[in-house]
């Protein structure tokens, strides 16, 4: 089985952006730790981070192309605007998890709206790290699924 870790914006600060929000935790130790879920799984885990928007609709794309089981996403603030990502994920026919580290639900109100919110299996926020690791049992268990 193949998942595919959708990093977006600003991702690759994490550890020195607003640690309130985010804590000290790099990007290279979030994709370490969904790796070793991943083993523990018996999943292949691939994880890809852009800045740009259209770079990551290219991945989604490819994505689609490659026949991944499923997709997990942290789109950051392109969550809350980028109809042209959400476009690219309505295109996949595997199931989608969209995931937050922060509570997007109590923090500023631009951020309570998700456009991937129609389209996506469910969304997983609030947990800092472990926001990934629950994101990436949830897309696990709705491919195995979406396999019977």
């Amino acid at each position: 089985m193949k998942i595919l870790m959708l990093h977006g914006i600003n991702h690759n600060m994490f550890g020195k952006r607003d640690p309130k929000q985010y804590g000290t935790i790099t990007l290279d130790e979030i994709n370490a730790g969904l790796a070793a879920l991943g083993t523990e799984l018996g999943t292949d885990v691939e994880c890809f981070q852009t800045n740009s928007e259209g770079e990551m609709c290219e991945r989604i794309h490819q994505g689609y192309t490659d026949g991944v089981d499923a997709v997990l996403i942290n789109a950051g603030a392109w969550t809350h605007y980028s109809y042209g990502i959400r476009d690219a994920l309505a295109i996949l026919t595997c199931p989608i998890v969209e995931l937050h580290m922060s509570n997007i639900h109590a923090r500023e109100a631009f951020r309570h709206v998700s456009v991937f919110g129609e389209i996506v299996r469910g969304q997983i926020c609030g947990f800092g790290v472990d926001s990934y690791l629950l994101g990436l049992r949830a897309g696990h268990s709705a491919a195995l699924a979406a396999k019977a």
